[in-house]
């Protein structure tokens, strides 16, 4: 992660976190201020340069479903800052749009085939920086992934007090306001962002097969869904992808999630792969995240509460051992593994950094063999990771059902 945050702040678990705090968080996921408000009254150095793996030269493509894109991808879920004409990530690293554009750029000239936005990021910022820098004939060059699924005013880019909305009316309106900002006739990879438990999964599979007989859309995605959510969706309305988080830090799609990816032929696309910048190894165990001017979302995370980083730093310091070993960064091998443990993962790590985006593409050619793969699970096994991955009520809105059509 960059070097520019300030090592010191206020409690992250305070429960005196200004509203506007809590409605910046909102805005790094993608999630309704209304329910990040209800959690406010119970919240409690730069990467090393890029090393060069003694591997293969030409990573294979992945296959997501039908699509076939380059082993890692590009997240890029910004929103705009405290300062005016400055974005901000996830984690409060901070840029502008014409460095968000040319990091686009190079990502597309480096041989990156999957780029992912959604409405809520921003929200409609991001989606309009990605249909912006994918001009000049970029956006035949890319498979592009974007999402639906919450109740904002597109006039004012709020959210509305309904929090979710994926009635098939709604995801009509929004695909051809996301058409506009994107710049393109249509969505490669259309993902519900969250699984609404007012709507029928088969009534949002339904609504995307329509947009897609319509050529308006090509694969249809769910992000953080329920197991039998993606069972009805799928027999809908083929899935290409499911979208959730996957990390050594958070292991939990092995139980249930990626055995049924391949067992529908879905491919999986991993968020927060890098555990939301801890695993590049740069994040020391005192660090204290920010919460003003721009809220860092790490600061409302269980997991990276002082206590639980400085636990949880055995398993940064696992990684660091094996990237020595295999002549990577501690993020090459972070990807590179969740790559190892099945052919149809893609990591999408996000970034404001040209060197680390291309630091990241690295851990497409890093390969393990059996034994070290054997090895290394064995080790990341034995290490316990301290604290909830999300915020208690963030976490209500994974692996949600959807309701049974009536």
């Amino acid at each position: 992660m960059p070097a520019h945050h300030r090592p010191a702040s206020s409690d992250p678990h305070s429960t005196a976190l200004p509203r506007r705090q809590w409605l910046a968080a909102a805005a790094t996921l993608g999630i309704a201020p209304w329910l990040l408000s209800a959690c406010a009254s119970q919240a409690p150095a730069g990467s090393a340069p890029a090393a060069t793996p003694a591997t293969d030269a030409n990573p294979a493509r992945r296959r997501l479903g039908p699509l076939e894109v380059f082993p890692v991808g590009l997240g890029c879920q910004w929103r705009p800052s405290a300062a005016p004409g400055i974005l901000i990530d996830s984690y409060s690293s901070r840029f502008d749009r014409p460095a968000a554009i040319a990091l686009i750029r190079r990502a597309v000239e480096r041989g990156v085939t999957l780029i992912d936005t959604a409405e809520a990021y921003g929200p409609f910022l991001s989606e309009d920086i990605v249909g912006e820098a994918l001009q000049g004939g970029r956006r035949e060059r890319v498979t592009l992934a974007t999402k639906f699924g919450f109740d904002i005013d597109p006039a004012t880019g709020q959210r509305l007090p309904g929090g979710l909305n994926s009635r098939p009316a709604h995801i009509r309106e929004v695909v051809q306001a996301q058409l506009r900002r994107l710049r393109t006739d249509h969505i490669d990879l259309l993902y519900q962002h969250r699984v609404d438990p007012q709507v029928p999964i088969e009534d949002v599979a339904g609504a995307v097969k329509d947009l897609i007989a319509q050529g308006k859309v090509r694969q249809f995605g769910l992000s953080e869904p329920g197991v039998q959510a993606i069972r009805r969706a799928h027999a809908v309305q083929p899935l290409a992808a499911i979208q959730n988080e996957y990390n050594l830090y958070w292991r939990g799609p092995e139980a249930q999630v990626l055995p049924l990816c391949e067992e529908l032929g879905i491919g999986f696309v991993c968020w927060s792969p890098l555990a939301m910048g801890v695993l590049t190894g740069s994040v020391p165990a005192t660090r204290r995240f920010d919460t003003a001017p721009d809220l860092d979302f790490r600061a409302l995370v269980p997991r990276y509460a002082p206590d639980a980083l400085a636990a949880n730093m055995a398993l940064v310091d696992l990684v660091r051992t094996w990237a020595r070993r295999k002549n990577a960064t501690p993020a090459q091998l972070s990807l590179a593994w969740l790559m190892a443990q099945k052919p149809f993962i893609v990591p999408i790590p996000g970034t404001t950094n040209v060197a680390h985006m291309e630091e990241n593409l690295g851990a497409a050619t890093l390969r393990f063999s059996a034994d070290e793969l054997r090895k290394l699970n064995t080790a990341v096994a034995a290490i316990p990771v301290r604290g909830a991955r999300l915020p208690e009520m963030v976490m209500r809105m994974s692996g949600v059902e959807a309701p049974v059509r009536r």
